[in-house]
Order: structure tokens, then C-alpha cells, then sequence
């Protein structure tokens, strides 16, 4: 027996584990005590670490769709496979008729978040998606145009904070996001014990909810009204207080004018949230002395996702929360934080080129997944004709799901790194699988720079791997794009990618020459660091090394083209006059919205026996009042139809969600054949995407709305 502590992989937490080895089995997997920032806490996910080593269905070798069915071959086979036909779609139709979708486990995967950069530059396309569009681009969006950089998104300060309103968002169930949070469950008990306070805002009573100190249970979309009636009232009520932010920020008055027209008064019966509320929560939340916003997929997801994040943070400037401690902080990641790198960075710009089709813009270098299926479909020069997917299954997290299934059966040529034969790569030519999370090495590149605490935790591979590294498949694929072939010289790729890495951090590429792969990479980001530190010095503190609490970084954390907090950037003020439209819409109809369980993130979870049992259940949840208004039953099935399709789910119905709601967790939906996972088959569920409409835009940042979805609901 051994034991290799490593960090888990499988979500946003970055919790540190103790995986007892009995050879190439794993014999146990617990919370390792002493890491120094998870403390011994870990959730269902990471303990089922094991269960995904050995999973039965996950791929040890590469298919190739031969006649319809797959086949296993070589890796050489397989390579040439691509050899033989991607170049040519490239050269005859141009680089924009090869797609990339990078899904959400390649953020979670060192190898493909490092190395897909050569693969996704060298390809040079203009259809680059990913998960973001139907996740958080619109918090990258606002973050970008306040602070001058997509990446400089303040995080709460859970440790130090005294009020924490959160909107719709569940870290005691999603562990954090966007806010990196070792043992959220935690660090909100925390709160409470100091005498802080905790209030919820999110149209299902959620497990957050349920241990807050209040709950309102807003109608799903309606985030960015009630932020704005927030506002109005801090500036009516003179409690503005921006302290030492105050030469800092600009804006400020441009804002107090955007806010006239949403009232607590204006604004309550959108939100369902009565206005004397909505005035004790403004007041209470400026009264705090150290109090923070935080909004989250519930936020994003929606029609107003861009304004409702602009909006969390303009609180917490008014507050003279932002940057403060207790507050909205920056955090300073150890390796691969663009804010700490101490040298000029343009100011962030959306829009520099659009989709062919709907003239969707880019943002944040990446198209609207939800523009993916009528690329492939339209006809026309630069029609997307094939695709390469990177550890994604959009046929079940995008839009109008079922029109994307079958536009990628009208693909030439695709393409999948995945461990998985799952609803989307079942479309593809090629599947090229990787090792288990206990075969390759893990630094959580991404993710510390959201964390609540700056830590640094390096994890060595706990077993020899049995396939190729993700990291020399996606050079392979490299070479193939360049015209050198899959037989390219991996060695020379990776010295070129070192010595880009070393430029970008400032230090010589010799400084790491006795490395090669990720941790060469990471080795030459820490010494460029802001700590000055080394891959050894990770090496020798398999616990983590701990950097300290967030620290104040206003104004050197800046970015924007006049050096300040840009708080009314035309580019978000533009939509307001949308967003007060719906001031007099009329609020009526069943809307659909998601939820998460502990135990799932998102589809590549449901495989695992440990992780679909119990209460982990593909249910939609009514209220009792629309159960009995519309004839349902719990424990009947409920049709759910839309313009882009319908499904039938088992009812649940519960007090716990508010009266014009239905929730349908997403990620499932795995009945489809042609599939290899048995456990998710047998624990089908539905595919709530079914239903979600790709028309439906956050109008700034094209992401999906996938809450606030209208919905007919009858009995099935």
C-alpha cells in the first residue's frame, strides 16, 4: 500500500486528497487533512476518484469509425486517419471551416489547458467555442470593460467577510464558482459563527438557502432589476461610500442616472420581491462594515447575464467593498495571472470579428456555442465543415441540443479528445482518449486565480499512464495543422512552447531545461511569478504551500485605457434601455431553470455508480400551487414543450421552488444509442437543452439563457 496525495481534478474547489494505492488500484480516497487549503473537507466528487480510474467505460485506446462503427487502432492509425483528411478540408475551405469546442473539464486538465493554446493558434479558425457561452462569459464580459482584463474578477473574501449576499448561485453544492473555495460549506459556517449574515437570492430554497439567514425567491432573470433598485436606493438614501476607491473609480454619476428608473417600487413585481425588501436589504448591506456581492450561474445564464454581473460589482464599488477586505478582492495566483505580470496589457475589446451566420460577436476570444449547429448547417463559404472537440458534450449542454446532434451528422470530418464514447463524440471519426486523473500530472492553473485564498498546490502523477499525455496528443494534432505531420518532433514543439512560455514570463527558457511538458511550463510561470517561486519548492510541500489572504491590488491590478475602475462602460450601459423595457412586460407563464446536485458537474459525472444514487435524481420540480393548477402529481410525469422541442420528466413537487418555476437539473439525458456508459444509461434522465432555445441571448455576450427559459408545462 501507498499513498500519493493529489489535487482533485473534478471541480472548482481544488480540495486536496489522500488516494491510498494497493498497486494500480485505488483501495480508499479521503480528505488529506493537511492541505493547506482544503483542511481534510471533500465532497462525493472527489471521493469517486477511484471509481473513474476504473471505470470499465472510460477509453484506453484511440477509435476510429470505420463503416459506422467504431473501431479500436493505433495511436499511429489514428493519427494518420487525421493526417489523411483534416488538411484537406483546411486547405480547400480555409481555417474557419474547422471548428473548436473546448468543454469544461479541459479548464480541470494542466495538458489541454497549456498545450490546446498551440493547437487552437495554429488552426487559426475564428469558430473557437467552449462552455463559457452557456456558463460565465458574461462575468469575463463585465470584467473586462471595468477593470481592463477578462480575468480580473474579484472574488469574495469568505474568510474575512460579515454580510455575504449571494445570487443565484449554491456553493454548498457546486463548491464554488468562479470563486475558488476549498470547503465552502465551511466557510460559510464561518460566517454565520462570527455574527455575519448571509442572505440568498435564488428562486429555489437551495441547500445555500437553507443554511442562509434569509431567503428571496426572486423570479428567474429579473437578477439585473433587482441590483439596479439596490443601487437606486444607496444613492436616494445617501449611503453611497466608495472610501478609499473613490480616486479610483469613474462612472459614478453616469450610474446614479442609469438607476432612476428601477424603484424597489418599479422593480418588485418583476422580481416578486416586495420594495420594503428590497430598501433593508440595501440598507443592511451598506451598513455592514465588511460585506460583499456574489453572483453566479443563475446570474450569467439569463437574458440580462452581462448586466447582472456589472451589476454585483457596482454594489460592491458603492459599498467601498471592492478591493477591500471582507469584500470583492483580487486574487494573486502564484503562475499564469496576466493582472501580476507587471507589464502593459491592452484594454479589453469585444467584437473583433462575428459569426458568419446570426453576426454573433467574439468575446473573450470565442464565439457563441449556441451559433455552433447553424455554422455546420448554413451553406455558404466558411461553413464549419469539421470539428474538433476537446473533453466537451455539447449535444447536451448547448441550446436547442437536438438541432446540434444533427448538425454534427452533417460534418465531413470531426475530431474528440475524450475518455468517453458519450452523446457528442459518438458523431465523431476520431476519438483520442487520455489517462486518468491519477496518471498526469495537476497544477490548478485556472482556478487559483479565483481562489478566496492565495495557495499553490502541485500534484505529480500518482501512477505511471498507460495512454499518451493529453499534452503530446494535442502536439501531434499541432503538427498535422502545420503541414509536419503527426510524426512531428514533439521534443522541438514542446522547446518552442517553453520558450514562449519563458518570454511571457520574463525569465530565461535554461531555467527549467531538466523538465520537459507541463511541468516545464509551470515551472518557468512560477519563477516568472509574483512569489519568485519554483517547481521544486511545490514539489517538496505536497500539502500546498500557502500564500496568504487576499491582499488589496487596486490600482496596479488595473488594466482599462485610463488606469481607473471603468464603472459605466458604454459597451454594458448600452443594453439598460433593455433592460428597463422590461419594466412593463407583463409577468406571467411557467419558465424553466437548473440546478446542480453535490454529487454531478455537468454530464461527465454520471458514469460514476458512486455519484447517481440516492437523491441525485433527474426530476422537474413544481410548486405545489402550479401542480395543482396544472394537474400534476408527484411521482407523474410532466411534458415540458418549447419551440425547439419537448420532453417528459418524473414530477417532483416541492414547496421548495416558487410558484411559476419548474427546474430540471442539466447534464443528463443519456438514452441516446451509440453511447458506451452504462451506468449513465441506466440513470438516464432527460436533456433539459431539449427545450432551451439557442434564439434566446444574453444580447452582449451571446451566452445561452438557460434559466428563465418559457416553457408550456402539462401532464404527460
Amino acid at each position: 500500500m501507498t499513498k500519493a496525495h493529489v489535487t482533485c481534478p473534478l471541480c472548482e474547489a481544488t480540495c486536496g486528497l489522500e488516494v491510498t494505492l494497493d498497486g494500480r488500484e485505488v483501495a480508499g480516497v479521503r480528505g488529506d487533512a493537511e492541505d493547506v487549503f482544503s483542511g481534510g473537507f471533500i465532497c462525493p466528487k472527489g471521493t469517486s476518484i477511484g471509481a473513474l480510474h476504473h471505470d470499465p467505460d472510460r477509453l484506453r485506446a484511440p477509435l476510429v469509425k470505420r463503416d459506422g462503427t467504431f473501431v479500436e487502432v493505433s495511436w499511429d492509425e489514428a493519427f494518420a486517419e487525421i493526417d489523411a483528411r483534416l488538411p484537406g478540408i483546411r486547405a480547400e475551405h480555409g481555417p474557419n471551416a474547422v471548428a473548436v469546442y473546448a468543454g469544461n473539464p479541459s479548464v480541470h486538465n494542466l495538458s489541454t489547458a497549456l498545450y490546446g493554446r498551440a493547437l487552437y493558434k495554429a488552426l487559426g479558425t475564428r469558430n473557437f467555442y467552449t462552455a463559457g457561452t452557456v456558463d460565465q462569459i458574461p462575468k469575463h464580459y463585465s470584467s473586462g470593460y471595468l477593470f481592463g482584463d477578462a480575468f480580473t474578477i474579484p472574488v469574495p473574501d469568505l474568510d474575512r467577510t460579515e454580510h455575504l449576499l449571494i445570487l443565484g448561485a449554491n456553493p454548498l453544492v457546486s463548491n464554488g464558482s468562479l470563486m475558488t473555495a476549498a470547503d465552502a460549506r465551511g466557510r460559510l459556517r464561518r460566517i454565520r459563527e462570527r455574527g455575519g449574515r448571509i442572505v440568498v437570492v435564488d428562486p429555489r430554497r437551495t441547500r445555500t438557502a437553507k443554511a442562509a439567514d434569509e431567503h428571496h425567491a426572486i423570479r428567474p432573470g429579473t437578477d439585473a432589476l433587482l441590483l439596479f433598485a439596490l443601487v437606486r436606493v444607496l444613492f436616494a438614501e445617501e449611503r453611497v461610500a466608495l472610501g478609499r476607491l473613490a480616486e479610483h473609480v469613474h462612472g459614478v454619476e453616469a450610474v446614479r442616472e442609469l438607476a432612476l428608473p428601477f424603484t424597489p417600487e418599479a422593480v418588485a413585481p418583476a422580481t416578486g420581491i416586495a420594495a420594503g425588501e428590497i430598501r433593508r436589504m440595501a440598507r443592511e448591506l451598506a451598513a455592514a462594515e465588511r460585506a460583499v456581492v456574489y453572483g453566479r450561474i443563475g446570474t450569467t445564464t439569463q437574458a440580462f447575464g452581462t448586466l447582472a454581473s456589472w451589476l454585483v460589482d457596482v454594489l460592491n464599488v458603492l459599498t467601498g467593498n471592492l478591493d477591500a477586505e471582507g469584500g470583492a478582492m483580487f486574487p494573486l495566483a502564484a503562475a499564469g495571472q496576466a493582472n501580476a505580470a507587471g507589464r502593459a496589457r491592452r484594454p479589453f475589446a469585444t467584437g473583433r470579428w462575428h459569426t458568419r451566420v446570426r453576426g454573433l460577436p467574439e468575446v473573450f476570444g470565442e464565439v457563441p456555442v449556441a451559433a455552433l449547429a447553424e455554422e455546420i448547417s448554413t451553406p455558404g463559404a466558411e461553413r464549419v465543415r469539421a470539428l474538433i472537440t476537446v473533453c466537451g458534450n455539447p449535444c447536451l449542454s448547448a441550446p436547442n441540443a437536438g438541432r446540434l446532434a444533427e448538425a454534427l451528422g452533417e460534418l465531413d470530418f470531426m475530431v474528440s479528445l475524450d475518455v468517453y464514447l458519450n452523446e457528442t463524440t459518438r458523431h465523431a471519426d476520431v476519438i483520442l482518449p487520455g489517462p486518468s486523473p491519477l496518471e498526469r500530472p495537476h497544477y490548478d492553473l485556472a482556478l487559483y486565480q479565483l481562489a478566496v485564498r492565495n495557495v499553490a498546490n502541485w500534484t505529480p502523477a500518482a501512477l505511471p499512464a498507460e495512454l499518451p499525455q493529453e499534452w503530446e496528443t494535442l502536439l501531434r494534432l499541432t503538427g498535422i495543422v502545420t503541414g509536419q505531420g503527426p510524426d512531428v518532433d514533439l521534443a522541438a514543439l514542446d522547446e518552442a512552447m517553453a520558450a514562449e512560455v519563458a518570454r511571457r514570463s520574463g525569465v530565461e527558457p535554461a531555467a527549467a531545461a531538466d523538465r520537459r511538458g507541463p511541468e516545464r511550463l509551470i515551472d518557468l510561470m512560477l519563477r516568472g511569478g509574483p512569489y519568485e517561486l519554483t517547481l521544486a519548492d511545490l514539489e517538496a510541500a505536497p500539502h500546498g504551500l500557502d500564500l496568504g489572504p487576499l491582499r488589496p491590488r487596486i490600482p496596479e491590478v488595473l488594466s482599462t485605457a485610463g488606469g481607473k475602475v471603468e464603472l459605466a462602460p458604454e459597451s454594458i450601459t448600452a443594453d439598460v434601455p433593455r433592460l428597463a423595457e422590461t419594466l412593463l412586460a407583463p409577468v406571467n407563464g411557467m419558465v424553466l431553470i437548473g440546478r446542480r446536485h453535490l454529487s454531478s458537474n455537468n454530464s461527465w459525472m454520471h458514469n460514476l455508480e458512486p455519484l447517481v444514487r440516492g437523491s441525485n435524481r433527474c426530476t422537474v420540480q413544481v410548486h405545489p400551487e402550479d401542480a395543482s393548477r396544472l394537474g400534476l402529481t408527484d411521482g407523474g410525469t410532466a411534458e415540458l414543450s418549447a419551440r425547439t422541442g419537448r420532453i417528459r420528466v418524473p414530477v417532483e413537487v416541492t414547496e421548495e421552488i416558487r410558484p411559476g418555476v419548474v427546474s430540471v437539473p442539466h447534464g443528463w439525458g443519456h438514452d441516446l444509442a451509440g453511447v458506451r456508459a452504462a451506468v449513465a444509461a441506466e440513470h438516464a434522465g432527460v436533456n433539459s437543452n431539449l427545450v432551451a432555445d439557442e434564439r434566446l441571448l444574453d444580447a452582449l455576450s451571446g451566452t445561452a439563457v438557460l434559466n428563465g427559459i418559457p416553457v408550456q408545462v402539462a401532464p404527460a
